[in-house]
């Protein structure tokens, strides 16, 4: 049995729809949306509705970690446009779905990532690709248990959950072979971004399932650039399948 898993595929279709290959399934941990690309800014919703320019200077504030002061910033573009703003990312997002849920081969399991719009998904997904959040799944003999987006902080991505909220979703899996999230379990070395510097939020709830129920591999997305892109908990393989966007190629899974 042969299992591809992606993350943070950020509007790459073209490399999704081969992403599958030689498969016998493919994983997906979220984040299909571009907002912003952070090493290209003339990609992404944002530089596509407000020009090169306020994306740099957005990315600078970030970057300084002056996020009040970005929200502001935001708003004051969102405020100047000839539509409303949702409408405006709806409109945008639905275009990236639109290709990205093309590319996905059949059969592909998937769930959200923390800039992903779920309520948009169902208007998306097909037969041959299932969506799983706080849900298990058989793939070749082996239960894939799926937790979906991330927990909240001063990004305010759209798809942000409470701490309570997203330890029930870990907690209803109960124990599987591999635990499937878009966010690394809370270790330092899995969290930490060593491009952007700093500190990723990661799961204090997938950390304790992992120690608890020793699963074979705890698979996860979300930190680019981690420092350390896997390390074993116990008898768990927790691996970073690395950030699709940038490299084009899946993680393999083989059994």
């Amino acid at each position: 049995m042969r299992v591809h898993v992606v993350s943070d595929v950020h509007g790459e279709a073209q490399a999704l729809a081969r992403a599958g290959d030689g498969a016998d399934a493919l994983v997906c941990l979220g984040d299909l949306i571009l907002f912003i690309d952070y090493h290209d800014l003339t990609q992404g919703i944002f530089p596509e509705l407000f020009g090169l320019d306020n994306a740099v200077q957005l990315v600078a504030l970030r970057t300084a970690r002056r996020f009040d002061e970005a929200r502001d910033f935001s708003r004051s573009l969102w405020a100047s446009l000839a539509e409303p703003p949702q409408e405006a990312i709806e409109k945008a997002v639905r275009r990236q779905y639109a290709a990205l849920f093309a590319a996905f081969p059949d059969p592909t399991y998937l769930t959200y990532g923390n800039v992903d719009i779920p309520a948009l998904w169902k208007d998306y997904t097909r037969d041959g690709v299932t969506v799983l959040d706080g849900a298990t799944v058989e793939i070749g003999g082996r239960t894939f248990g799926f937790v979906g987006g991330g927990l909240k902080t001063p990004m305010h991505t759209p798809y942000e959950i409470s701490d309570e909220e997203y330890a029930a979703k870990v907690a209803a899996l109960g124990k599987v072979d591999v635990l499937c999230c878009h966010i690394p379990p809370a270790v330092p070395e899995l969290t930490y971004d060593v491009v952007a510097r700093r500190f990723e939020r990661g799961s204090e709830a997938v950390l304790e399932a992992i120690r608890a129920t020793q699963p074979a591999y705890a698979l996860f997305g979300h930190v680019h650039q981690p420092l350390a892109r896997r390390m074993r908990i116990g008898r768990t393989e927790c691996v970073n399948v690395g950030h699709f966007q940038a490299t084009g190629r899946p993680y393999v899974l083989s059994w």
